[in-house]
């Protein structure tokens, strides 16, 4: 059987977190330690799409530096096809997060000016239009431009190729709010859905009707350890992540999730195994150091599956 071929555009940077050891005292110094990797929301879930064994390209602007030959080597690693623009005199981007000793986010700091220079103009390049004619899907992040964003998301829609987009971030995924209609699936967290939508809500159950009334016709809202929800079309349905026993990095989690369900969804499964497939794949993430674990493949997808609840039917 032939591989789907999926096309990603957008971040593809380096990661640098550093972990509190013991207790974090807010305004203070607080020991810990740094580690380095490549990263980018896009990047991470083309990384995983690879190990699931689906045929990936990644298509990302990049500095001419030290940084940008390290996420070359990391795509090469992962066995993604890697098609930068190369901004000789720029450096590549960078994406700073201090964690707290559990894993969870305290604060972070972006430096991703050269995504800027990402304009609609490249996809009017041949070879972007070929790329996007040939792929089976288009994965983007909200790290592009809002107009570029418009423009690929456009541009699918000429080719009539399904489109699944990563939030990133609340400040970042507005950048999609005029593209809604022509996305099949938006992967967010509660923070990123609210940014969005504009309020928040009493009942979790509630996002699908909101965005559905948007013009986003699939999506899915991570929650944290609470239930996953996602959507497609007017059905919903929702599934609690397996409790874990030690906890790596959540970094990276959202990214496995969206790979894990759009590899399910390509191969035709309902919206219910998609959900399965993407929560499980956020659980081996979770469990390692690294943003993208080097365990993730279809057999260690398969067995964690098998700890996933099944999906609860919200309408």
């Amino acid at each position: 059987m032939t591989a789907s071929k999926v096309s990603i555009f957008g971040g593809a940077h380096i990661d640098r977190r550093g972990r509190i050891s013991g207790a974090t005292a807010p305004g203070a110094s607080n020991p810990g330690s740094w580690f380095e990797e490549a990263g980018g929301g896009g990047f991470n879930a083309a990384r995983n799409l690879a190990r699931l064994g689906l045929e990936v390209r990644m298509i990302s602007p990049r500095g001419g530096d030290a940084a940008g030959n390290t996420v070359s080597q990391a795509a090469a690693d992962a066995g993604v096809i890697d098609n930068p623009f190369i901004f000789l005199d720029r450096k590549t981007p960078s994406y700073t997060a201090v964690l707290e000793n559990d894993g969870n986010l305290v604060i972070a700091l972006a430096d991703m000016d050269l995504y800027r220079l990402f304009s609609p103009r490249r996809l009017q390049q041949r070879a972007m239009r070929e790329v996007i004619a040939s792929s089976d899907l288009i994965v983007t992040d909200a790290n592009l431009p809002e107009e570029t964003l418009a423009s690929l998301v456009e541009r699918a829609a000429r080719e009539g190729k399904p489109v699944a987009a990563i939030a990133i971030s609340p400040a970042k995924v507005v950048r999609l709010a005029n593209s809604l209609a022509g996305i099949t699936f938006l992967f967010m967290n509660e923070a990123e859905a609210r940014a969005l939508i504009g309020r928040d809500v009493a009942d979790a159950t509630e996002w699908p009707a909101l965005f559905q009334a948007a013009g986003l016709s699939g999506g899915v809202v991570t929650r944290g350890g609470r239930p996953a929800i996602a959507f497609r079309h007017g059905q919903a349905v929702a599934i609690a992540p397996p409790a874990l026993n030690t906890l790596g990095d959540v970094t990276g989690a959202g990214d496995a999730l969206a790979a894990g369900f759009l590899s399910a969804f390509l191969e035709g499964e309902p919206l219910t195994t998609c959900l399965r497939s993407g929560v499980a794949a956020a659980g081996i993430t979770v469990r390692s150091p690294l943003a993208v674990s080097e365990k993730m493949s279809r057999a260690a997808l398969a067995d964690a599956i098998r700890l996933v609840p099944p999906a609860e039917i919200l309408s």
